[in-house]
């Protein structure tokens, strides 16, 4: 299954990477060659179909939990000031997303949006310190009645050229479904509530939709 952002740019490849194929073989007449030239037009056509995969994720549904909006691995998890929105200090949980990653934005949380905003900006690599308040990006809050405000936000990063955010203010989400896109390598920062319980460690690699961020003791 491949995600809807990507369609025009698959059909436009398939396209391109046939004529490439049909020219190859018409044209070049030395065998090898050949065969490299149309191996080139099909790696490239794999490249694309890779990246704008959208697996389906098994997401266990519940307000006790975050869970990863994205794939890719953890790269921050610390205590820092949030100047756009909260305006206080949150626990700061960051995901980096290689170009191999998957790259579709999920809801953390249940809850309602009550904020969401696109910033033009920079395109410093995805791990810049400044990365998070320089470069193009998105921020959106979710409302959940046990996290109270979580916020989240899409960064580009050197490659990506383009953010794609669905979260409309005023709208209920679910955890787990699709939220976004961000193309070509980048990350998502996690602003939580001091004192949440975090249930990964620094370079874990987690899975979208699937591996819990945070979870809250049960009371029932």
């Amino acid at each position: 299954m491949f995600h809807k952002e990507g369609a025009k740019i698959i059909l436009i490849t398939t396209v391109i990477v046939t004529a490439w194929i049909l020219l190859a073989d018409s044209f070049i007449a030395i065998d090898w060659l050949r065969m490299v030239v149309q191996s080139i037009g099909l790696v490239l056509l794999i490249l694309v179909l890779q990246f704008f995969r959208n697996p389906k994720r098994n997401t266990h549904v519940d307000d006790n939990t975050v869970i990863a909006p994205v794939d890719g691995k953890v790269v921050v998890i610390e205590e820092v000031y949030e100047d756009e929105y909260f305006k206080d200090k949150r626990l700061q949980v960051s995901i980096f997303m290689s170009p191999i990653n998957v790259h579709v934005t999920r809801y953390a949380v249940n809850g309602k949006v009550n904020f969401s905003k696109y910033h033009p900006g920079k395109y410093l690599v995805a791990w810049h310190p400044k990365a998070s308040t320089e470069n193009e990006r998105t921020t959106v809050v979710l409302e959940n009645r046990l996290f109270g405000e979580i916020l989240y936000r899409q960064i580009a990063g050197a490659l990506a050229r383009r953010i794609v955010n669905y979260a409309k203010e005023g709208t209920q989400v679910k955890q787990g479904t699709d939220a976004g896109f961000i193309k070509f390598g980048s990350r998502v920062d996690l602003f939580l509530p001091l004192g949440t319980p975090i249930n990964v460690i620094l370079n874990q690699k987690v899975k979208g939709g699937e591996t819990v961020i945070a979870e809250l003791p049960s009371h029932e």
